[in-house]
């Protein structure tokens, strides 16, 4: 039964603990604790959770603190789990690069149900290293950009945007595909929302508003992630035209 996957439960209040890690077990994970930060820290580096489960709110070092500091060596996933009145905090924890959270009280099954997606979304997306996408620099492991020597902030759905074309490089995306992986089933019919983060994502990686980049788009289906047809890196000046239209 080793081959079950290993959550990492972090919190300071042994009721949640409890519960959380009898829901897992039932649902075939194996569960190990941390009631606070500094020991999940070392139980991270040590037992490579396959998720970890982060409380927010923890005495001494926060949910937040144990967060950078897993994202600056590891890439595990995590999943942080918040009072409804910790919505600062969750949004700070998604841009450092959480992958989802969980507000309490929360239902058992939905958090296993949470845990399962999150891993669904690491493996399919298992890439590591670094990349150079044009004038930008990926850290993968790290969940960082680069432009010019410069962090570039990516929010959440900029991140799995990129994830998603990194991990299917060459293929048509369509969009229900790309709507339904980063936003939900419900998203699949929104083209409209998904031309906006698109066009998001291109600016972050330097791609001038009135170029494509590398992500190319194929008229009435998606995009394709084409790292060939990259901008070149000393255009400076928009192109002579009368009317420029932005890329889908």
């Amino acid at each position: 039964m080793e081959n079950r996957p290993l959550v990492l439960v972090a919190d300071d209040q042994p009721a949640i603990t409890k519960l959380v890690s009898i829901t897992l077990e039932a649902d075939g994970f194996r569960v190990m604790t941390a009631p606070d930060g500094p020991t999940a820290l070392v139980q991270v580096s040590e037992a490579h959770p396959d998720v970890l489960l982060l409380d927010i709110m923890m005495p001494g070092m926060s949910g937040i603190d144990v967060l950078r500091e897993v994202r600056a060596h590891h890439p595990v996933p995590v999943i942080l789990l918040s009072a409804r009145s910790s919505t600062a905090s969750v949004s700070e924890g998604l841009d450092l690069g959480a992958d989802d959270y969980v507000t309490k009280p929360f239902h058992p099954t939905e958090l296993s149900a949470r845990v399962r997606a999150v891993m669904r979304r690491a493996r399919r997306g298992m890439l590591t290293g670094r990349r150079q996408i044009g004038a930008a620099e990926v850290d993968i492991d790290a969940r960082l950009v680069t432009l010019a020597g410069s962090p570039v902030r990516m929010s959440r759905n900029e991140w799995l945007l990129l994830e998603l074309f990194l991990a299917n490089q060459g293929r048509i995306l369509l969009h229900h595909e790309i709507l339904s992986h980063v936003w939900g089933p419900e998203y699949r019919d929104e083209v409209a929302y998904l031309r906006l983060w698109i066009g998001q994502l291109r600016r972050k990686l330097g791609v001038p508003a009135w170029e494509e980049g590398m992500v190319r788009t194929v008229q009435g289906l998606g995009y394709v992630f084409d790292p060939g047809n990259e901008v070149p890196r000393m255009q400076s000046r928009r192109p002579r035209r009368t009317s420029v239209t932005a890329p889908d």
